[in-house]
């Protein structure tokens, strides 16, 4: 089988003239039609004059249904597109749109006894798909008929093969194992906080393979948190698909702003004249006016309400999320990600350099960052690393999946429980940023010393270059300090996820006239490699001087 080219190339000038993100395919145009003429008949129960999706839908969401029955070759029995990906903003018929379309599945399918699931993590939106599914089959005497509706189940049975489509939250005990032809996941992004979500998925995707025209549909918002788990992989392969840079049978239609504008200072995307290209039910379910009206109530409560709002209804991706009490520094902390992306660059461009630690119990991640000074620019450069014991990942599950991702992407390591293997590895760096020539000191967190200290002496280490860094309010100045040199841009990392999150999980409490940022504050989050940064530029601060002398020159990336 050869597959086809799913990807859109031109999808950013499709974006912006309002036209279809489906490439241009070679569909049975027959299969493809009859799936919409099946979709144009159903009723929308909730609206005013319960109209047909034929005279209330969009010509956008026809195009993927249009896609994906037409991808099947009854012949060959082979359906080319396998999975659709579809990213959107709120209120635009994602619940009512998708639970019509596996109705639209169940009345075409010819299997006897195929199983169909539509499920989402949040019982509420689970409903509403099956009040819209339920909805359209009493308004249609046909449909009537033709389809058994079990209320007390949620589950929609044919007379005729005896199919049927069920419908229910997502529970990874329950969805595991599961044989399907059919399946509509929505809200994925929920999915990405959910510690079991990414293995329930590939025992979804297994329950596909007796199947040839089995077909697996994710539709969600954007996460109104860093995109994390099974979430995350899943957008990052569309993305790619999208762009040319993967083949996969994954077709991918997302409804978001280009990079370059969710990222510009200026924020294009708080421009309403550009809300309709992300909201592709404008003037249907979704009506910008509305939503204007929002946005300035959001915007009133502060950065942090904005952004969330945004994610959700502009499918504007959050970074470093901005809550209300955030760390200031977390303002700037993305615009300064230029800084060397490994501690071996981070060695090179240096002139001196501190080594910085924090945490390391069993609830904790163990925190390790160096920070070294810039030869010839004097700017200050950070590298973040952090362990974690297995332990950690079952004791936060809620945190699991970010951890899993930190893991993959190589800025976390996880550790058997009672394992020393942290330590002797945060001192393996240390001895090989002693072994450059440009190590002054280590920095450590006055509570945490014990087998840390005892590590890194093993490694060459004198006693007296370990530094005690006293936290509390004692460590305000390298708080103050790393926010101000942030803002100006003196401060440069390596825009590692890892750190991202640390510095989101960041909060803030005034006592007396002096801040403070402890572990107790953060929550689930765990902000020890932050914690570690600190400490190393309390260091830092102190204005070490290189051991010996160095060249002038720049780092040729």
């Amino acid at each position: 089988m050869t597959p086809w080219n799913l990807s859109c190339p031109d999808w950013r000038e499709r974006l912006m003239s309002g036209r279809s993100l489906v490439p241009t395919l070679p569909l049975n145009t027959a299969k493809a039609e009859q799936a919409v003429a099946v979709l144009n008949k159903l009723r929308l129960f909730d609206v005013d004059g319960t109209p047909t999706m034929g005279e209330a839908g969009a010509e956008w969401f026809r195009d993927i249904v249009r896609a994906l029955f037409g991808s099947f070759d009854p012949v060959a029995r082979i359906r080319f597109i396998r999975e659709v990906f579809l990213l959107i903003s709120k209120k635009n018929n994602k619940t009512t749109g998708g639970g019509l379309l596996m109705l639209t599945a169940l009345l075409l399918n010819e299997r006897p006894r195929a199983p169909f699931l539509l499920t989402a993590p949040v019982q509420k939106t689970a409903d509403d798909a099956y009040s819209a599914v339920a909805g359209a089959i009493a308004l249609d005497p046909v449909l009537e008929r033709k389809l058994h509706v079990r209320d007390h189940l949620k589950t929609i049975v044919h007379r005729e093969t005896q199919a049927k489509l069920e419908i229910m939250t997502f529970d990874p005990d329950i969805v595991t194992g599961k044989k399907v032809v059919g399946c509509l996941v929505d809200e994925v992004h929920v999915l990405g906080k959910m510690a079991r979500a990414s293995k329930a998925m590939i025992q979804l995707r297994g329950g596909m393979e007796p199947f040839p025209e089995a077909f697996l549909v994710e539709i969600t918002t954007q996460s109104d948190e860093p995109p994390a788990g099974v979430f995350k992989e899943d957008l990052e392969k569309a993305r790619e698909i999208r762009d040319g840079k993967r083949v996969s049978r994954m077709l991918p239609v997302l409804y978001e702003f280009p990079v370059e504008m969710q990222a510009d200072p200026a924020k294009p995307w708080r421009d309403s004249a550009n809300w309709g290209l992300v909201n592709p039910n404008a003037g249907r379910s979704v009506h910008i006016a509305n939503l204007i009206e929002r946005c300035a109530d959001e915007e009133l409560k502060g950065e942090a309400a904005l952004r969330t709002w945004a994610s959700q209804h502009l499918n504007v991706e959050i970074g470093v999320a901005m809550h209300a009490n955030r760390w200031a520094g977390a303002e700037h902390w993305e615009k300064s990600g230029t800084g060397p992306k490994t501690l071996d660059e981070l060695l090179d461009r240096s002139e001196v350099v501190v080594a910085c630690a924090d945490g390391g119990g069993l609830d904790d991640l163990l925190g390790f960052g160096a920070i070294g000074r810039e030869i010839d620019t004097g700017n200050w450069l950070h590298w973040g690393k952090a362990w974690a014991h297995e332990c950690v990942l079952e004791r936060r599950k809620s945190e699991a999946s970010k951890f899993r991702d930190f893991e993959a992407q190589g800025d976390l390591v996880v550790i058997p429980d009672g394992s020393e293997e942290d330590v002797e590895q945060l001192a393996a760096h240390v001895e090989q940023m002693e072994a450059s020539g440009l190590l002054d000191r280590v920095g450590v967190d006055q509570a945490g010393l014990g087998g840390i200290v005892d590590a890194i002496v093993g490694r060459g280490i004198a006693h007296e270059r370990i530094v005690a860094i006293p936290q509390g309010w004692r460590l305000v100045g390298a708080i103050k300090t790393a926010e101000r040199k942030l803002a100006a841009r003196t401060l440069l990392h390596a825009a590692q996820p890892l750190m991202a999150y640390s510095v989101s999980g960041a909060k803030v409490e005034v006592r007396s006239n002096a801040i403070y940022i402890t572990k107790q504050i953060a929550g689930a989050t765990k902000i020890d490699p932050l914690l570690a940064m600190f400490n190393g530029v309390a260091l830092m601060s102190m204005n070490p001087q290189p051991r010996r002398a160095t060249p002038s020159f720049r780092w040729a990336a």
